[in-house]
């Protein structure tokens, strides 16, 4: 039962619950006039920066010491080797390799097409959620090499706001489209982008030309050897289905998947 100790306390109360205050109203006593301000509410905290949280998973690219401008493998003398693929097609299919991944523990380094992060931005996430790194593989995966200069950093620039719209980071990594090897103004252009390195492979899967998964298998194992960095694609089944007898392959040789930065840290 409320009890108020005057009429015009009473008053006053039934006033503060008109006002949504009738607590601090029944905690006025007889010998006060009136009750204290209740305390105003903190002021709402700032949504965490989503730019910045993005960029510590995704960090900006990093200049490795002693290595060249243009990276075709890692050290050899170590057990580890970087599975790089190709990000571009069916996102399902790019699911699907990530999950076979993962299942074996291993983390592979994705050089994405920005056309490819315009049509299904969602895979930016799936990929540095899953605990893999992400680079720049051109805005339109064109004969980079065979570009004007400003048509070459068009495309190299292109895929780096995407990546940092998306991430907060321009990528890990560069890798030239259609070529193995960059020519030395699109080294130049690379730098100039912001990306110290351009990562080439040693190891070609020619998984892009769908010769089945036990040829990806072979392909791969045929020529591997610690320090290897792989080329693969997503967008071909032959893929998917090449992932687990690959890496239980890799297992017994005792070789780990790692990422392009894991594979060149000291």
């Amino acid at each position: 039962m409320l009890c108020y100790p005057d009429r015009r306390s009473a008053l006053r109360a039934g006033a503060a619950v008109a006002a949504g205050a009738l607590t601090a109203a029944c905690a006025a006593d007889s010998r006060t006039s009136s009750a204290p301000p209740a305390p105003s509410a903190p002021p709402a905290k700032a949504a965490p920066d989503r730019a910045a949280a993005a960029a510590k998973a995704a960090p900006a690219p990093r200049r490795f010491a002693g290595q060249p401008v243009e990276i075709g493998h890692g050290p050899r003398g170590r057990p580890d080797v970087a599975l790089t693929f190709h990000g571009n097609g069916d996102p399902a299919i790019a699911k699907a390799v990530l999950a076979e991944a993962e299942r074996a523990g291993a983390r592979v380094t994705v050089l994405a097409i920005g056309a490819w992060l315009d049509a299904h931005p969602e895979m930016a996430r799936r990929i540095l959620d899953g605990g893999h790194e992400l680079g720049n593989h051109t805005q339109r995966h064109l004969a980079i090499n065979t570009m004007p200069e400003a048509q070459a950093y068009a495309e190299i620039t292109g895929c780096a706001d995407r990546l940092k719209r998306l991430t907060g980071s321009i990528g890990t990594w560069f890798r030239p489209s259609q070529t193995q090897y960059a020519t030395p103004l699109v080294r130049k252009l690379a730098q100039r982008a912001g990306y110290p390195h351009v990562l080439s492979y040693d190891v070609d899967s020619l998984d892009f030309t769908s010769p089945g998964a036990a040829a990806v298998i072979r392909t791969v194992i045929g020529t591997i050897q610690g320090g290897s960095v792989v080329s693969l694609h997503f967008g071909y089944a032959d893929t998917v289905d090449a992932m687990p007898p690959l890496l239980e392959e890799l297992a017994r040789r005792e070789l780990r998947a790692v990422t392009t930065t894991e594979l060149l840290t000291p």
